[in-house]
């Protein structure tokens, strides 16, 4: 670490929990952030602000007028250009020397196969129910960490998969892929803004906590936020031994 990027996070460094090997394992990292909206804006900002080695951004949507209201990352001056291009010119303007991989595609099977196995932590940020089960599936073959949000109206959730805990559920075990969830988009229900804000930002917090090593992470909790109350509530969650995805895990 030169004298610029100690002096740039050094505000992490001098935190007890977190201090220099912190710094220097989060540098190391490679962060996978699926989706560049409403949660992606302040997980890209906060990880690229936090100094994260190599940050990769996947997704094929393009910046929308309607999106300003809560996608932070994305000004007027960049609608119509692709979600990805547009978040890494906002986090270049914060470090100029982050390193990017961008992919302007959908976030399907083989391009996550590909992705998950070469990243330490992969943030969830994406909008249907699909996707999530996707990342999800090459979160449980690779044994990597995920952090999953969610936000409509005024609600929240979030959790931490993490299978290097044999106790640990899956997204799976938790929302299984067969069950019948109601699908809501904001398109349709609308959003508050700060909400997604909220969520995208505790996703962040989580996802450097692993990075640096600070525990323990929200993993076997799913952690929910009413926005009307400005209150969370917390609920345990458990491994399901009969997880149609998880289940057959080495260490299950």
């Amino acid at each position: 670490m030169d004298d610029e990027a100690l002096l740039r996070h050094s505000r992490h460094v001098l935190l007890e929990e977190y201090g220099f090997d912190g710094q220097q394992r989060v540098e190391a990292s490679h962060a996978l952030v699926i989706g560049a909206g409403g949660l992606g804006s302040p997980v890209c900002l906060y990880l690229a602000a936090a100094g994260v080695g190599h940050l990769t951004l996947v997704d094929d949507d393009t910046v929308d007028l309607t999106n300003l209201q809560r996608q932070i990352a994305h000004t007027t001056a960049r609608v119509g250009q692709s979600k990805v291009a547009s978040a890494a010119e906002a986090m270049r303007a914060i470090d100029p020397g982050v390193r990017l991989t961008l992919h302007a595609l959908r976030a399907d099977a083989a391009l996550l196969s590909e992705l998950v196995g070469a990243a330490d932590v992969v943030i969830d940020c994406c909008d249907n129910f699909a996707t999530r089960h996707a990342v999800n599936a090459a979160c449980v073959a690779h044994g990597k960490p995920l952090v999953a949000g969610a936000a409509i109206r005024f609600d929240g959730q979030l959790s931490v998969y993490d299978l290097r805990d044999p106790a640990s559920p899956c997204y799976a075990c938790v929302f299984p892929p067969d069950a019948a969830f109601e699908e809501t988009r904001c398109a349709v229900m609308g959003v508050f803004a700060p909400v997604v804000g909220t969520i995208g930002t505790l996703q962040a917090h989580e996802a450097l906590k692993l990075l640096a090593g600070i525990t323990p992470s929200l993993a076997g909790q799913l952690l929910m936020f009413d926005g009307r109350r400005t209150a969370f509530d917390s609920l345990q969650v458990a491994r399901d031994p009969h997880c149609s995805v998880c289940a057959q895990r080495p260490g299950a």
